[in-house]
């Protein structure tokens, strides 16, 4: 299954310069480079200040602290999740197995495109997790899924969440989002011949995402 490259991610901001009214998405988009370089605990408001070349006192300003300014990285994340989760669905037309194996692909190229927000979306303990745009932009790729799963499963839209509903979503988030995870983590690496890291994955991904989504016969 051909794919399209996935996107790049979004270009790191010029140090010290930022353009007057943009100082929000001037440390966001500091907060991602932060992350890429040392991980979600190395991240301080004081490196994304110096980043950015503002006082150190102009991200609390913007977002209290530590935790509000990761939400806003975290929502844009489950944003672009989204993003990615509906592209699938228009990439798998009319069937449900193929809307729903197109989703998984888009979960991982997500991921791979965006680590630093996949990373950081999980962490509940460094997000404010009760942050109502954050709980709305989680919902909004959730269901994207839960859709996706239902279709597939034959399980009614208005059907409630029941045990079988929610095994069967938990079962096709818990595959794409532990082979993301391997990615990332370069446990393909060795596995991926001559053609590299994305080759391979481009291979395999259909595969392993049609063991819960097998193609109609």
């Amino acid at each position: 299954m051909a794919e399209a490259d996935p996107p790049k991610p979004p270009s790191r901001p010029a140090r010290g310069r930022y353009h007057h009214g943009d100082l929000r998405a001037a440390l966001v988009a500091a907060a991602e480079e932060i992350l890429v370089d040392k991980g979600v605990d190395g991240f301080t408001l004081r490196e994304a200040a110096r980043r950015v070349g503002v006082s150190p006192a102009a991200p609390a300003h913007h977002f209290g602290d530590v935790a509000g300014l990761l939400t806003e990285v975290a929502i844009l994340g489950f944003e672009e999740l989204t993003r990615h989760l509906e592209e699938g669905n228009q990439r798998g037309g009319p069937d449900p197995a193929a809307r729903l194996r197109e989703q998984g692909i888009g979960y991982v190229r997500f991921a791979l495109a965006y680590p630093a927000r996949f990373q950081l979306m999980f962490r509940r303990e460094k997000l404010r997790a009760d942050d109502p745009r954050l709980k709305a932009a989680g919902h909004a790729a959730y269901m994207a899924l839960e859709a996706a799963v239902r279709d597939v499963a034959g399980f009614a839209p208005d059907r409630p969440l029941d045990r079988a509903v929610f095994a069967s979503v938990l079962g096709a988030w818990s595959l794409v989002h532990g082979f993301a995870h391997l990615a990332l983590d370069g446990e393909f690496d060795g596995l991926a011949g001559e053609g590299g890291r994305d080759a391979f994955i481009q291979a395999m991904l259909p595969d392993v995402v049609a063991l819960v989504a097998p193609p109609r016969r």
